[in-house]
């Protein structure tokens, strides 16, 4: 009865802990995200340039929001080790950093330097045929890379069964689900929206609390048509969301889980998203929800 008692006393501790890590993860990265969105606001006119581009309305955006999501998130992480148990959190701030950053980097490069020549995986590989290096190619290289590092710091310090062949499928969920969810921005919101519906029930994991936080804080300026996530917030977004499921799961969660990002990735080569969600009355108002008709 003793032991019992023991072991109830420690597991109480440590799931408010977990708890309260979740909640500052959270607030940590909305506030942060936020703040940097509307300093990126004040840069001289020389520095915000590179990151404006036109919406598909005509109107003028910045993706400065990508950066101000990435630190959002590395500064919910730090937030949620700090309150975390200690081993819990050296298990997960390394990764979630080093993952948010090697996306968010590797997105900005083919923010500011990409060409809009070749676009999608087919357009990208195709051009490596034919013996060009685009900035997506590099980025599909690099996801990989990301994912694979993010997975193996994952397994490591909880390693499951099938070793290495789980660690790759972890490494290619990761890649694929920064891509995908790169796919869906094309409207104010929608990558945020999609970002946020598949972190909800990830929250107890370091890398959804604060996807799912960054995401909270720059939503209002994304579904008004002042910002954009561009290729930085949305490979980073999408990678965390990743990393989540790596660390909720072992190979056959991740095996299903990827089947479906690469359905989605070859289906996005032929089917336009936007029309299936103009399509479908339910996706519509969930789609048009929070931004009106912009």
């Amino acid at each position: 009865m003793t032991s019992r008692r023991r072991r109830a006393g420690s597991v109480a501790p440590s799931v408010a802990s977990s708890v309260a890590s979740s909640v500052a993860s959270l607030m940590g990265s909305a506030l942060t995200s936020w703040a940097l969105l509307r300093l990126g606001r004040r840069l001289p006119p020389a520095a915000a340039q590179p990151w404006q581009r036109t919406n598909h309305a005509g109107r003028s955006v910045t993706l400065l929001e990508g950066p101000a999501w990435v630190g959002g998130a590395v500064v919910g992480a730090l937030a949620g080790a700090a309150l975390a148990p200690a081993t819990e959190a050296r298990r997960t701030v390394g990764s979630t950093a080093v993952v948010a950053l090697a996306a968010g980097g590797l997105g900005a490069l083919d923010d500011l330097s990409g060409g809009a020549a070749d676009k999608g995986l087919r357009g990208h590989l195709g051009a490596l045929s034919r013996g060009q290096v685009t900035t997506g190619a590099v980025k599909i290289v690099g996801l990989a890379a990301a994912g694979l590092a993010g997975a193996a710091m994952v397994d490591a310090r909880r390693p499951v069964p099938s070793g290495p062949l789980a660690t790759l499928v972890g490494g290619a969920l990761v890649a694929g689900a920064a891509n995908a969810v790169n796919l869906f921005d094309l409207r104010p919101g929608r990558a945020l929206k999609v970002t946020g519906l598949a972190a909800l029930p990830l929250l107890g994991r370091l890398p959804g609390a604060v996807a799912l936080g960054s995401s909270v804080g720059v939503v209002r300026d994304d579904l008004e048509a002042r910002s954009m996530l561009g290729d930085t917030g949305a490979n980073a977004a999408g990678a965390l969301v990743g990393l989540a499921v790596v660390e909720r799961t072992g190979l056959p969660g991740r095996a299903v889980v990827l089947a479906g990002l690469t359905a989605l990735t070859l289906a996005s080569e032929r089917v336009s998203f936007t029309r299936v969600i103009d399509g479908n009355p339910l996706l519509r108002r969930l789609d048009q929800w929070g931004r009106g008709s912009r």
